[in-house]
C-alpha cells in the first residue's frame, strides 16, 4: 500500500519506518524542515533501540521518503496516519489537541477522491467524531474523508517490535449515517496490517469512543498498578518490611502478576503522567467527574516517592549544601534517551536547588537533560560521575548501573552511600564491598 504518516516525532516517525519494513511505501510529513532533512539522512532524533537501521534500510530500498509539502502529501495517498503530539494544555491538566486539528485543517482542502485518515495519537474521548465534522467542512466537492481511530501502543525501548509485532491492533470506525457511507476503515486496516493478522494478533473493532479511551485506560490502569506498590513500600518503610519480597509473593497471583509491580521512584515520561491528567479533565467534562478522582491520589503517589529521595539524602548527609551527589540517570526509564517528567531528573533538578553540587550521568539522555537542567554538572562517563562522590543515587535503572562493580565503585567516591532509587541492586553484594545502602521500602540493615 501507500500511505502517509503525519508528524515525525516518537510516534510518527517509529510508526512511518516499521510501515515501510512491513513492505508499504511511506511518505513521512512534518512541518519541521530540520527533523525532515535529518530523517532523510537516516538520522534519527531521539533514541530508540533499533530505529535507525529500520529507517536506513527503508530509505535506501525507496520505500520510505519524507517531506514538508502538504500538496506532495495529498497525491502520494489515499490513507493518511496521524502521529503528533497531544501534549498537556499550559495551565490544564486536559490535552491540547490543536496539532491534531491543524493536520486536517492543512490537508483535508487538498484531498481528491476518497481518504482514510487513521489517528494514532493519544486524544480526549470524542475527539475524533469532532474531527469527522472538521473533514467534512473542508472537503471538496467530489472528494470524501473518514476518520477512524488506531490507538498507538509504544513502548519506548521496545517500539519497532511494538509496531511488527504488535500484542494486538484496535480501530475505532464511525457507523453508517444519512450524511456518510458506510466505513471503509476496518479493510483498509487489515491491508496495512496484513502482516501482523497473518501471525493471528488480535483484531478489536470498536466505535470511535471506546477506541479513543482505550490506550488512556491502560496507562491509567498502568500507573495505578505502580502507584500502589509505591504506597504499599511507604508502608513497608514504616514498620521495616521489604517491598520487593512483598511484590514477588503478590505478584504470583496471575490476577495481579508482577509486571508493573517495581516499587522505587515512579512513573514519568511523556505518556502517563499527561496522559492520565488528560482523562481526569476530560472525565469531568463529559459528566464523569467522580469516576476518576482516585488518578490524583495515584499521580500524588508517584510524586512523593521523588520527595522520599531527598529525604532518604537528607537523612543521610544532613544539609545537602555543598555536597557532591551523584545522580544516575536522567532519562524516564532506560533505553530510551526521552528526559519528559523523568523522576531521575527531578530529583537531580531538586538536589541543586537544595544547594547540593550535582552531578548527573545517563548513557542516552544528557543531551536532552541538559535542555532541561542546563545549570547541572553532566559527566562524560560512569567513572566521571562517580569520582568524588558522597552520596551515590540510582535514578534509572540503566543495565550499565545494574551491572557496575561495587568493589571498583568503591574507588572512585569520597563516601560508600548509595540509594538505590530502582530496588534493581543486590543489597548483600553491595554490601560486603563496604557501601551503606538505602532503598524505597525496604529497611536494609
Amino acid at each position: 500500500m501507500r500511505m502517509t504518516v503525519i508528524g515525525t516525532g516518537y510516534l510518527g516517525a517509529t510508526h512511518a519506518a516499521c510501515m515501510a519494513e512491513l513492505g508499504h511505501e511511506v511518505l513521512g510529513v512534518d512541518v519541521d524542515e530540520n527533523k525532515i532533512e535529518a530523517l532523510k539522512n537516516s538520522k534519527v532524533p531521539f533514541y530508540e533501540p533499533g530505529l535507525p537501521e529500520v529507517l536506513e534500510r527503508n530509505i535506501d530500498a525507496g520505500r520510505l521518503d519524507f517531506t514538508t509539502d502538504y500538496d506532495e502529501v495529498a497525491a502520494f495517498a489515499n490513507v493518511h496516519f496521524i502521529g503528533v503530539g497531544t501534549p498537556q494544555q499550559r495551565g490544564s491538566y486536559a490535552a491540547d489537541t490543536r496539532y491534531v486539528e491543524a493536520v486536517i485543517d492543512d490537508l483535508v482542502p487538498k484531498l481528491q477522491g476518497h481518504h482514510v485518515i487513521l489517528g494514532k495519537s493519544t486524544v480526549p474521548v470524542g475527539t475524533a467524531a469532532a474531527l469527522q465534522e472538521r473533514a467534512d467542512k473542508l472537503v471538496q466537492d467530489g472528494a470524501s474523508v473518514e476518520i477512524a481511530w488506531n490507538p498507538e501502543f509504544l513502548r519506548e525501548g521496545y517500539a519497532v517490535k511494538d509496531t511488527i509485532e504488535p500484542d494486538r491492533i484496535v480501530l475505532g470506525v464511525r457507523g453508517a449515517s444519512a450524511t456518510h457511507e458506510e466505513s471503509r476503515a476496518e479493510e483498509v486496516a487489515r491491508e496495512v496490517y496484513a502482516t501482523p493478522l497473518e501471525n493471528d494478533t488480535p483484531f478489536i473493532v470498536t466505535d470511535l469512543q471506546t477506541a479513543e479511551l482505550v490506550k488512556v485506560s491502560a496507562n491509567a490502569f498502568l500507573a495505578t498498578k505502580i502507584s500502589f506498590i509505591n504506597a504499599v513500600s511507604e508502608v513497608c518503610e514504616n514498620v521495616g518490611a521489604d517491598v520487593t519480597q512483598l511484590a514477588d509473593a503478590i505478584g504470583y497471583d496471575d490476577r495481579i502478576g508482577r509486571k508493573f509491580l517495581g516499587a522505587g521512584l515512579g512513573f514519568g515520561g511523556g505518556c502517563l503522567p499527561k496522559d492520565i491528567r488528560a482523562f481526569m479533565a476530560r472525565a469531568g467534562e463529559v459528566g464523569a467527574d467522580q469516576a476518576l478522582t482516585f488518578l490524583r491520589e495515584v499521580d500524588a503517589i508517584n510524586m512523593r516517592r521523588r520527595q522520599r529521595v531527598i529525604d532518604l539524602a537528607r537523612e543521610e548527609l544532613g544539609s545537602l549544601i555543598g555536597r557532591n551527589i551523584t545522580v544516575l540517570g536522567a532519562a524516564f526509564k532506560p533505553n530510551s534517551d526521552d528526559v519528559r517528567d523523568s523522576p531521575a531528573l527531578a530529583v537531580a533538578g531538586q538536589l541543586s536547588l537544595a544547594g547540593a553540587s550535582v552531578r548527573v550521568y545517563d548513557p542516552q539522555g544528557m543531551d536532552n537533560a541538559r535542555k532541561v537542567f542546563p545549570t547541572l554538572d553532566y559527566a562524560t562517563s560512569l567513572e566521571d560521575a562517580l569520582n568524588g562522590a558522597e552520596l551515590v543515587i540510582l535514578a534509572t535503572e540503566w543495565q550499565e548501573f545494574k551491572q557496575m562493580d561495587p568493589v571498583w565503585a568503591a574507588g572512585l567516591v569520597d563516601k560508600q552511600l548509595l540509594i538505590d532509587g530502582r530496588n534493581v541492586l543486590d543489597p548483600q553484594t553491595w554490601q560486603a564491598a563496604g557501601w551503606q545502602l538505602r532503598a524505597l521500602g525496604r529497611t536494609l540493615g
